[in-house]
């Protein structure tokens, strides 16, 4: 990536429905050459998707938890299966294989605490393998981006 990409990306990470016309005129380019770099970009796997990020608060998912998750062993079965069960779970938003004391971290997004005791019950203590868990409940959020520094 080149400086221009940089720029691009960066307006595309600001705000993804800004046309190609409207970034040509910024960086004093062609349309078509615009296009073409984002194109090439999406190509190569450099931009992966567009999304809409939406506010919790309006869709009733405000209630945010990060949760520590330990397994009961760590071989490379009980790793694929953990991983395969988890990514089928909408309330998780993410989720991390981390080192220290846990195995994975999740962030989970639900309406309030009994949600999420009910997601606890239902869904999360019955994949297999989990050893442990710890729950952290969000209090207030300082920093929230999607925008990586390029």
């Amino acid at each position: 990536m080149d400086a221009i990409d940089k720029k691009i990306v960066g307006f595309l990470q600001n705000d993804a429905r800004m046309t190609n016309k409207e970034m040509a005129v910024k960086l004093q380019m062609s349309v078509t050459a615009v296009y073409e770099r984002i194109r090439k970009m999406e190509r190569e796997g450099v931009i992966k998707g567009y999304v809409a990020l939406l506010d919790r608060k309006k869709i009733d998912q405000s209630f945010v938890v990060f949760c520590h998750i330990k397994l009961i062993q760590h071989t490379k079965d009980y790793l694929v299966r953990f991983e395969a069960e988890v990514v089928q779970l909408s309330e998780v938003l993410e989720c991390f294989h981390v080192s220290g004391d846990y195995d994975y971290i999740l962030k989970i997004a639900v309406k309030d605490m009994e949600a999420y005791r009910d997601f606890m019950v239902t869904k999360l203590t019955r994949l297999q393998h989990i050893g442990s868990t710890h729950s952290s409940f969000m209090i207030g959020e300082i920093k929230n981006s999607t925008a990586y520094s390029l």
